[in-house]
């Protein structure tokens, strides 16, 4: 083979290997991993590719101690609300009320409400309506000055409670349903206080109490609806602890030293 002929096949050759290299190299980069994306697409590739952590044990909620609890009426609010002439609702208020819980988280049914609302403390903000409201043709307050409502059943629900009990107004007792929030933590007042708070809501029939006014419109429908909603906003204080008080009071008491005259 002539000096032409080898120079030839070795460049032939020296191409081909450049060649098949620069396809491997083609073939490396484009089998090799995409760049991670930056920011929030970053965040979640980096939490997908990565391995799942042991996730965190949840605490476990520890029930506080049974206790009693008094309504603090001046940050409560007994609300309820009726539609008005099939066209818009009023909203009302009994401005005065006391209540009384005993709370046992660990034993539900041992939970007791009590609550006693003044009838003719009622208040829409409207002084006729008020008027109407406590005479005779509903609540007839100079009659049945007291509204009550007695818990008989306490159950947990998925967002908090189902409280039933005994309402009577008029001297007419229903048993009605009350869905309650779940309960607050306690916390504690700049006054050494233990507070703690939920929500009440529910619906009655008013006729079912003997609350039964009305005027037929002229276009159909009823002057003042039937169904009565209920908006009841409660924060307690925690009863102090008779004993405790009892020995902070002696202990606080001025001492009168033997011999000394008075």
């Amino acid at each position: 083979m002539s000096f032409r002929r080898l120079n030839a096949a070795f460049a032939a050759t020296l191409i081909a290997c450049l060649f098949a290299t620069g396809c491997e190299e083609q073939k490396t980069s484009s089998a090799a991993p995409t760049p991670a994306p930056q920011g929030f697409a970053a965040a979640s590739a980096s939490a997908a590719a990565a391995p799942s952590a042991t996730a965190a044990p949840k605490l476990a909620i520890v029930a506080l101690p049974a206790a009693d609890y008094d309504f603090d009426a001046a940050h409560s609010k007994i609300g309820f609300s009726v539609k008005h002439a099939m066209v818009s609702t009023v909203h009302g208020a009994f401005k005065k009320f006391t209540g009384a819980v005993h709370i046992d988280e660990t034993v539900l049914s041992k939970t007791q409400v009590s609550l006693d609302i003044e009838t003719d403390s009622i208040d829409t903000a409207e002084p006729k309506r008020d008027t109407h409201l406590k005479s005779p043709d509903f609540s007839d307050s100079k009659k049945f000055p007291m509204i009550t409502f007695r818990s008989k059943t306490l159950e947990r629900s998925e967002d908090g409670y189902k409280l039933t009990g005994d309402l009577t107004i008029k001297d007419i007792t229903k048993s009605v349903t009350l869905t309650l929030d779940a309960l607050s933590p306690e916390v504690k007042d700049p006054w050494g206080g233990l507070r703690r708070g939920t929500h009440a809501s529910g619906q009655l029939n008013r006729t079912d109490f003997g609350l039964k006014w009305n005027a037929v419109l002229e276009a159909g429908g009823v002057m003042v609806s039937e169904i009565v909603t209920l908006d009841i906003d409660i924060e307690l204080t925690k009863k102090k602890d008779a004993s405790a008080t009892a020995s902070g009071s002696a202990s606080a008491a001025p001492s009168t030293a033997p011999g000394l005259k008075k």
